[in-house]
């Protein structure tokens, strides 16, 4: 089993929209880096942290699981959806998703906190220049990070 964060914008999708759903696909990935490890590494039991980000508040929210291994996005294919991709064909995808189910909410840990915390000195999120949608995170640093929540 392997560790992620995965951001979203409350405004479009909330921790508290994939408790309602309580199992959604995570689809408009648009990073080739980011689709490349959803589509190569994220596995089906992978333990997610759902972040907010683009928000007054942003930060860890909660955790989800992934229940469905990466499969074509549907949303490329659409040309009235904001992710179409015209130069994808459902014969070569170029972009992916995976299914992930809510597990539970977290009380919100601050970017500001994580960063002031030396066990996630490493973690990319808290590193300059690192805006992926999908990153890994270690078992050191999901620990650190469910600690802070109070876990």
């Amino acid at each position: 089993m392997s560790y992620w964060l995965f951001k979203t914008e409350p405004d479009t999708f909330s921790i508290d929209t994939l408790k309602q759903q309580k199992v959604s696909c995570w689809e408009g990935v648009r990073n080739y880096q980011a689709r490349n490890m959803l589509r190569d590494e994220v596995s089906v039991g992978d333990e997610v942290l759902i972040y907010h980000s683009s928000c007054k508040h942003v930060g860890v929210v909660g955790v989800a699981t992934v229940v469905r291994a990466c499969y074509p996005d549907h949303t490329q294919f659409e040309p009235q959806s904001g992710y179409f991709d015209p130069k994808a064909t459902p014969d070569s995808p170029r972009w992916f998703m995976v299914d992930v189910e809510y597990q539970r909410h977290l009380p919100l840990i601050e970017l500001a906190e994580m960063k002031q915390n030396p066990a996630l000195a490493e973690m990319p999120l808290v590193k300059k220049g690192n805006r992926l949608s999908v990153m890994p995170v270690t078992a050191a640093q999901w620990q650190a990070i469910l600690a802070m929540a109070g876990e």
